[in-house]
Order: C-alpha cells, then sequence, then structure tokens
C-alpha cells in the first residue's frame, strides 16, 4: 500500500525509542519527512543519524520536555522553520511512574498531569495553526490500553491517558470540518524497553525471574506473543497517512487480541 506521504512533514513526540520511533521509521521509510524528538540529546540525535542513514529521507532530532509548554513550542516552531510545513503529529509522552493510590501525593499527581494530559493539549495547540494553513492533517496520540481496562500499578497512566483519549475524540468531531484527523492508538504488551522494565517491576513483585514474567504475560495474549515495535509503527503511520483519510475519532487497538471489552 502506498501511504502517501512522499514530501509530508510529522512531527514526533518521545520518539528516541520505542513505539515513537517506531511510527517515525514507517513514515521515514515511505519518504517522509520526520521531525523526532525527546528530552535526551544524545539519544534522539543518534536515533536521527541512523534512522536517516537507513531511510535516505530527512530526520532531524529536537530535544523536547514533554512537561514544559516553553519546550514543545520551540520544538514545533523550530521544525516547521527548519522543514517549511507541517503534516501530522504524534502526540506521545514517557509514562508516569508506577504505583497504587496511596504511593502519590498532590506533586505526583500534578507532574502526570503536566506529562502526560497537558502534554497533549500543548502540542495540539502549538501543531493546530500549521496544520490549518496547510489546508489539513493528521493527529495521532498514543495512550494505553489501560483506558479502556484500568492496569492495578500504572494508577497514574489510567487516569491521565483516559484524558487524552478523550481529548482526541473530542477535537476529531471539532476540527473535521476543517480536515484535520484525529485518531489514538493503543498498543498492548510490545517488546520495547519501558515494557522490559514494567516485566521487572512485576516479576520482584511477584518474586519471579523475569522471563517467567514475560511468559505468563504472553499466555494472556490470543497471538501468543508481544507484539514488535514495527507492527506497531505500521498502524501508526497508516492512521496518520492519506491513505487513512476517512478514518477520525477512531481507537485502534495493537494488542494482539488480548483486549476483552467490546467496543
Amino acid at each position: 500500500m502506498d501511504l502517501q506521504v512522499k514530501g509530508k512533514v510529522f512531527l514526533l513526540a518521545g520518539a528516541s525509542k520505542g513505539l515513537g520511533l517506531a511510527i517515525a521509521e514507517q513514515l521515514s521509510l515511505n519518504g517522509a519527512s520526520v521531525a523526532i524528538a525527546s528530552r535526551s540529546a544524545q539519544t534522539i540525535e543518534a536515533s536521527a543519524i541512523e534512522l536517516a542513514g537507513r531511510s535516505g529521507n530527512p530526520v532531524k532530532a529536537y530535544v523536547m520536555d514533554a512537561s514544559d509548554g516553553a519546550s514543545i513550542q520551540r520544538w514545533v516552531t523550530d521544525a516547521h522553520s527548519d522543514f517549511g510545513r507541517i503534516d501530522g503529529l504524534v502526540v506521545n509522552a514517557g509514562g508516569p511512574p508506577v504505583g497504587q493510590f496511596d504511593s502519590f501525593d498532590d506533586e505526583d499527581w500534578l507532574a502526570a498531569f503536566n506529562l502526560t494530559l497537558m502534554s497533549a493539549v500543548r502540542m495540539v495547540r502549538a501543531v493546530l495553526p500549521h496544520l490549518r494553513s496547510a489546508g489539513g492533517g493528521a493527529i495521532l496520540t498514543l495512550t494505553s490500553s489501560s483506558v479502556k481496562e484500568p492496569i492495578d500499578f500504572l494508577l497514574l497512566s489510567n487516569v491521565m491517558r483516559a484524558g487524552v483519549t478523550s481529548l482526541a475524540k473530542s477535537l476529531s468531531k471539532q476540527l473535521a470540518a476543517e480536515n484535520i484527523r484525529v485518531n489514538n492508538l493503543i498498543p498492548g504488551l510490545i517488546a520495547t524497553d519501558r515494557m522490559q522494565n514494567l516485566d521487572k517491576l512485576q516479576a520482584q513483585a511477584k518474586h519471579l525471574s523475569i522471563s517467567d514474567q514475560r511468559r505468563a504475560n504472553e499466555q494472556t495474549i490470543p497471538l501468543g506473543r508481544y507484539g514488535e515495535p514495527t507492527e506497531f509503527g505500521k498502524a501508526g503511520a497508516f492512521l496518520l497517512s492519506p491513505a487513512a483519510s476517512y478514518i477520525t475519532g477512531a481507537s485502534l487497538v495493537v494488542d494482539g487480541g488480548t483486549m476483552k471489552t467490546v467496543w
């Protein structure tokens, strides 16, 4: 399938590795220019160099703190100046700390609010004028299966990512007349560094080896394995592309059939 992204420019937050980078990779391999951002200058620069070398298409790295509104605005402004246009945005940020309700005080809740929910608000706000001037575009938010089936040890993420999902759905209705599509992509258990860390935490709590914890998790997945970042990346690139021109307001689940909720 031709994704029709050649000559288009996409901004991807949280894209030095993991799910954000997986989507950037698929867009870049299909001919798009990508502006990838994360907090770590060293990591994001290395990822940009490696990806540009493989795809042969423009990839530029930016340092951006998703919990800082001014940092988000600088990223968007600089990327537009560098590339001359913006056609799409991936809203993504690292997850807040794990823990149960009694683990968190007001500062923890406010930090999670800024990192996960307000980062989405600020990224969309910064990008919208450029999408409007381009005559339309696409926004993709990355959340979690916890927005439909809360995960016990991810309380902060459960709450804040549910807000991001509601934001995406609301925006999809408000922006449709301007030819701006807004969708949400929900990962299941994807084999990223963050998933490895979560496996480790679960294993420690249950006094299991990490490999045993992973096998236990895989037994809950109908397809019997963790997803690969590339599989998730292809789904994200599709939703951002003109090939998905009649899809907006959707939440696509990439989880190997794990989710039990019918919706």
